[in-house]
C-alpha cells in the first residue's frame, strides 16, 4: 500500500470519522450547556450563586471522570470500545434532558419547584457526565494513536479535530438554544441528544478507517468471567451505568464535588511520581514538563470557562445584544467563540507549519504563555467597554472583540496541549495522563462556578437585576481576571527556558 492511500489532505482518513463523532457529540454537549445556566435560573429559579455552582459541579464532573474512562480504556475496553459506551450513555443522558416537568413557582415569597423534574434532570446529567468520562479523554486518544510518535503532522491533525469541537458547538449555538428559547427546554435538550445519537453511529460505521487503532491490548481479558458469572467487559458496562446513581447524588452537593476533584488531583499527582520514578531520566523529566504545562492550563480553562456562568449572565442582563437590527437570544453570543475557531483553527495550523518549516515555530511552553495573555486580554476588552458605555448597556462590539482573543488564547493552548500529551506521555500511560489533562479542566470549572459567584446578583422570582449593579458587579469580575491572565502568562514566560529544557527536543 503507497503511503498516500487511506488519507484525505495528507491525514488518515480516520481523522475525519473521528472529526464528524466529535462534531455532533459537541454538537450535543454545548448545545445542552449553552441552555443550562438560564435553564435553572429561568425556569427553576435557582440564584445566581447556585446556578453558579451547579453548572460548576457538574462541568467540573464531567472533565474530571475521564481520568476513570481512560484508565479503563489503557487496561481493559480499548480505546474505541470505551467511546462507543460513553456515546450511548450520552444519548440517553440528553434525551433525558428533554423531560420539562413544571416550571418552579414564587409562592408567598417561597420558591416551589418540581422535584421529580428536577431529580431526572440530575440524573440525565449524570449519564452525561458517565458518558462523557467514556469518551472524551478515549477519543483524543485515538487521534494520536492514528500518527506515530514524532509525526510531523499530529500537531495540525489535533487541530483539524479542534475544528470539528467548535463546528459542533457552533451549530449547537445556533440550533439548540435557539429551540430551546423559542420553543421550549425541551425541544432545545431534545435536539442535543439527536445530535449525539448521529455522532454514535458515525462512529460506529467508521470503525474500519480507523487501521487497527483503538482496540483493547488484550481482547482475552475482557471475556474472562468475574466470580463466573458476568465477563470482564461486560462487569465495566454495569459498574459504568451502576456509577451514575453515585454521579446522581454528587451532582447536588458542592462541597462533596470540591473534596473529590481535590482528592483526585493529589492522588493523580502521586501517581505521575510513582510512574515518573521508573522512568529513564529523559522520560521522567518529559512528564515533569507535561505536568507543569498541565498545571498553568488549569488557570487559563478558569479564565476560559466564564463563558457559560458569568459571561451568559452579564450576556442577558448588561450586554446590548442587537447585531444589525436583530437581537441575538442570550445564549447564542457564544456562538462567536466557536465561529472564530471554525475561521481561525485553519490559519493557525497553516502558520505553526509555515514557521516549522523555518525553524521559528514557537515551543509549546510559549504557546501557553500566549494562551494565559490572550484570555486576560480578552477581559480587558470588556472592562473598556464598560467603562466607555457609561450607563447605558456594554455595546456588543466588545464582547466580539473578547470572544477573539480568547479564541486565539484557546488555540495556543487546547489543541498544541492535547498533542503534547501525546508526545510527553510514556505510552503505556497515555489514555490516563489524558484523562489528567481533562482532570485539570475539571478542577478549573469548579474554580470557574467560584470567580463567576464574585459578580453574583442574587434576585428572585421576575425581579430583574438593575443595570448599574449588574454592570458595576460584571466590571469588578473582569478586572480580576484581567489581571490574573497577564500575570500567570508572564509566570510561565519567564519559566519557559526551564521547561523547554525539560521537554528534550519535544516541540
Amino acid at each position: 500500500m503507497s503511503k498516500r492511500e487511506g488519507e484525505i489532505l495528507g491525514h488518515p482518513k480516520g481523522l475525519f470519522v473521528l472529526f464528524f463523532t466529535e462534531m455532533w457529540e459537541r454538537f450535543s454537549f454545548y448545545g445542552m450547556k449553552g441552555l443550562l445556566i438560564y435553564y435553572l435560573v429561568r425556569y427553576h429559579l435557582f440564584t445566581d450563586t447556585n446556578g453558579n455552582l451547579l453548572v460548576g459541579s457538574y462541568a467540573a464532573l464531567v472533565y474530571a471522570m475521564p481520568v476513570l474512562g481512560g484508565y479503563l480504556a489503557d487496561k481493559y475496553l480499548g480505546f474505541r470500545k470505551a467511546v462507543t459506551f460513553g456515546a450511548i450513555l450520552l444519548v440517553l443522558g440528553h434525551l433525558g434532558m428533554a423531560y420539562e416537568g413544571h416550571a418552579a413557582e414564587m409562592v408567598d415569597g417561597v420558591v416551589k419547584r418540581d422535584g421529580t423534574a428536577l431529580q431526572v434532570f440530575y440524573f440525565s446529567l449524570s449519564l452525561i457526565v458517565m458518558g462523557v468520562g467514556f469518551l472524551k479523554a478515549n477519543i483524543s486518544s485515538i487521534v494520536g494513536e492514528l500518527y506515530e510518535k514524532q509525526d510531523p503532522r499530529k500537531e495540525s491533525g489535533f487541530t483539524i479535530f479542534y475544528m470539528g469541537i467548535n463546528l459542533g458547538s457552533l451549530l449547537a449555538t445556533i440550533v439548540c438554544v435557539w429551540l430551546g428559547e423559542e420553543y421550549g427546554w425541551a425541544y432545545g435538550f431534545g435536539s442535543a441528544g439527536i445530535g449525539m445519537l448521529l455522532g454514535l453511529l458515525v462512529f460506529i460505521s467508521g470503525k474500519k478507517h480507523f487501521m487497527g487503532k483503538g482496540e483493547p491490548k488484550n481482547p482475552a481479558i475482557l471475556q474472562e468471567k468475574v466470580a463466573g458469572i458476568i465477563s470482564r467487559e461486560n462487569l465495566i458496562y454495569l459498574l459504568g451505568f451502576l456509577g451514575s446513581f453515585i454521579v446522581w447524588q454528587m451532582i447536588q452537593r458542592h462541597s462533596v464535588v470540591g473534596g473529590l476533584l481535590l482528592g483526585s488531583g493529589v492522588i493523580s499527582l502521586i501517581y505521575i511520581g510513582w510512574e515518573a520514578s521508573k522512568l529513564d531520566k529523559i522520560g521522567r523529566d518529559r512528564l515533569i514538563a507535561l505536568t507543569i504545562l498541565i498545571l498553568f492550563s488549569v488557570v487559563f480553562w478558569a479564565l476560559f470557562e466564564q463563558a457559560y456562568t458569568s459571561l451568559s449572565l452579564f450576556s442577558e442582563r448588561a450586554l446590548d445584544r442587537n447585531v444589525f437590527g436583530m437581537e441575538l437570544k442570550p445564549g447564542q453570543v457564544n456562538l462567536f467563540n466557536a465561529l472564530f475557531i471554525v475561521l481561525f483553527a485553519p490559519i493557525f495550523a497553516w502558520i505553526w507549519n509555515k514557521l516549522s518549516k523555518v525553524n521559528a515555530n514557537p515551543n509549546t511552553v510559549i504557546k501557553f504563555s500566549l494562551s494565559l495573555i490572550f484570555a486576560g486580554l480578552g477581559f480587558g476588552a470588556l472592562v473598556i467597554g464598560g467603562n466607555v458605555s457609561g450607563t447605558e448597556k456594554v455595546a456588543f462590539i466588545w464582547i466580539i472583540f473578547m470572544y477573539m482573543l480568547h479564541t486565539f488564547g484557546e488555540l495556543c493552548l487546547s489543541p498544541v496541549g492535547l498533542s503534547s500529551v501525546t508526545k510527553l506521555s510514556p505510552t503505556k500511560i497515555v489514555g490516563f495522563m489524558m484523562g489528567v489533562w481533562f482532570l485539570a479542566t475539571a478542577g478549573s470549572e469548579y474554580i470557574a462556578a467560584l470567580l463567576a459567584n464574585i459578580a453574583s446578583i442574587d434576585h428572585s422570582g421576575d425581579e430583574a437585576a438593575s443595570l448599574a449593579v449588574a454592570k458595576a458587579s460584571y466590571m469588578n469580575l473582569f478586572e480580576f481576571l484581567l489581571y490574573t491572565g497577564l500575570i500567570a502568562g508572564a509566570v510561565l514566560l519567564l519559566l519557559s527556558p526551564l521547561v523547554k529544557k525539560l521537554m528534550h527536543g519535544v516541540k
